[in-house]
């Protein structure tokens, strides 16, 4: 017997940071060179297995340009987790992101987990946003921080285990603590069988 959950995630950011290329990493293992911009949305899914559970990722990656944020909300309404992306070598990206976590928390249900992403790390010689400036822009909304580089394929899969891990304790703790044995608020939790990883 295996414990599944499923996680709403939505990827949010400003246009040309590597939301896309970062999820077809995820899910193709590969490097798409050549990305046309998301229009309104665009939806994956990634089955992962982390201490004896199975995590399904449902995944909206999010247009970044202004003509489509009116649609957004729609996809931040019952995010377990955010995914909040920059490009560590634009500060404007950097300097966007309050915009977007104001947006994200005025429509995401308040137990959302929010992760602030550096990434293009493999361009560390154009690097104009200080990592330690971003951890505490994180810090300061208790948000996690992480850096990836779509191109490489580093520290994407960090990201996911992690913020599973995080999951996981949380369902225990909450387990433990409470008589009725209730699942997280907002987290699809089943107790079944293991399936093949085939997407949601």
């Amino acid at each position: 017997m295996s414990s599944s959950f499923s996680v709403k995630t939505c990827v949010i950011g400003s246009q040309g940071v590597g939301k896309t290329s970062m999820i077809f990493q995820l899910s193709m293992k590969h490097f798409k060179t050549n990305v046309t911009p998301t229009i309104g949305a665009s939806f994956s899914c990634k089955v992962i297995d982390v201490d004896s559970y199975t995590i399904r990722f449902q995944i909206w990656d999010t247009a970044g340009q202004e003509t489509y944020k009116s649609m957004l909300p729609m996809y931040y309404r019952k995010a377990n987790l955010a995914l909040v992306v920059y490009d560590i070598t634009c500060y404007e990206s950097f300097t966007s992101l309050s915009r977007w976590i104001e947006e994200l928390q005025r429509n995401a249900d308040n137990e959302c987990v929010i992760c602030i992403i550096g990434n293009k790390n493999d361009l560390e010689h154009k690097r104009v946003v200080d990592r330690n400036k971003a951890v505490q822009f994180a810090k300061s909304i208790g948000a996690l921080y992480f850096e990836t580089s779509a191109k490489t394929n580093e520290g994407i899969m960090d990201v996911f285990i992690h913020v599973s891990r995080q999951m996981i304790n949380s369902y225990q703790r909450r387990k433990s603590s409470t008589v009725s044995q209730n699942p997280p608020v907002n987290l699809e939790m089943s107790t079944k069988e293991k399936e093949s990883h085939s997407c949601c």
